[in-house]
């Protein structure tokens, strides 16, 4: 019965090895930039729109949460949402000139800023 008890020594071996992790990961996570998360706005009719009422769309990181794209608007343009929305975005089969294709897949972010605040894209 020894294949499925763990016996104490286990037990502790893996409590203290998590606790040294999760120290460690702390100290990594605070002198994290989170700029590289955004990609780049996008600039299309219905995001101009979307500006004008206060809120922002950008091509993300598929693999970036909701409070990390918060985090990266509020490091680069020093605003905080007030909420963030995510999609992700299918890739699509194309054909042209008799080849077959696939477009890039991806996700996107719509954040939502207080009234009054605004994001400068130069």
């Amino acid at each position: 019965m020894a294949i499925f008890k763990k016996t104490k020594k286990e037990k502790a071996v893996k409590t203290m090895k998590a606790s040294e992790t999760s120290v460690v990961v702390k100290s990594v996570s605070a002198a994290h930039s989170y700029a590289h998360i955004l990609l780049s706005p996008r600039i299309t009719e219905k995001a101009t729109d979307l500006a004008r009422k206060g809120s922002y769309v950008f091509n993300v990181d598929p693999r970036a949460n909701r409070k990390e794209i918060a985090m990266a608007v509020t490091d680069v343009y020093g605003v905080k949402p007030l909420r963030v929305s995510t999609i992700c975005i299918a890739p699509r089969k194309t054909f042209v000139r008799g080849r077959k294709g696939q477009t890039a897949g991806g996700k996107k972010a719509v954040v939502y800023l207080r009234p009054g605040e605004k994001i400068e894209f130069v």
